[in-house]
């Protein structure tokens, strides 16, 4: 069995695509996955099965979201081990710490039809797209509150769907779920 990790995006955020726990665990165990369970109230869910081909699962979560809750949910999969990777990567690693808030948006895999010369100052905001590496975007916020996520930003120059994620709520994943290669 391989460990997955499904980053949904928009559920549960600012009172949008409101979905319990418990309807995502429905939608995942549906499908015939193991081991589903959700981390924070924000679109995290992790899975165990079979299936090699991520991109598969993306669609195939997606049309059970479709029909579980009626929401159409834009999903990215990411493996337990590729999350370690990532992690090991820190492309954070030479940032200004203080105050720093690090940001991972995790993007279709290979299909991007625009481009983004790095780094990229993000407008009217205080952040700044300083990687695509992968299928990953990283970015760095100094500011606090100041609103502007990279999500749209990075969307808007890849032509993409995507979604982001906190560092710190990716170290938590791994560390609570992870020490499985798959």
């Amino acid at each position: 069995m391989i460990r997955y990790v499904a980053f949904l995006k928009g559920v549960n955020v600012g009172g949008h695509n409101i979905i319990t726990k418990e309807k995502l665990k429905d939608a995942f165990t549906e499908i015939g996955y193991h081991k589903v369970g959700t981390f924070k109230q924000s679109g995290n869910v992790f899975f165990e099965t079979d299936a090699t081909d991520a991109e598969g699962l993306e669609k195939e979560i997606q049309r059970s979201l479709l029909e579980t809750t009626g929401k159409n949910i834009a999903v990215r999969v990411r493996t337990m081990a590729e999350l370690e990777d990532i992690l090991k990567l820190d492309p954070f690693k030479s940032q200004n710490k203080e105050g720093a808030s690090f940001l991972v948006t995790f993007l279709p895999r290979g299909s991007r039809k625009g481009s983004l010369q790095v780094p990229a100052k993000i407008p009217k905001s205080t952040a700044e797209v300083i990687a695509i590496q992968g299928d990953e975007g990283y970015s760095v916020s100094h500011g606090h509150g100041d609103g502007a996520l990279p999500n749209p930003f990075i969307e808007s120059k890849l032509k993409v769907v995507a979604t982001t994620r906190n560092w710190n709520i990716i170290n938590e994943i791994v560390q609570k779920y992870g020490n499985k290669r798959g």
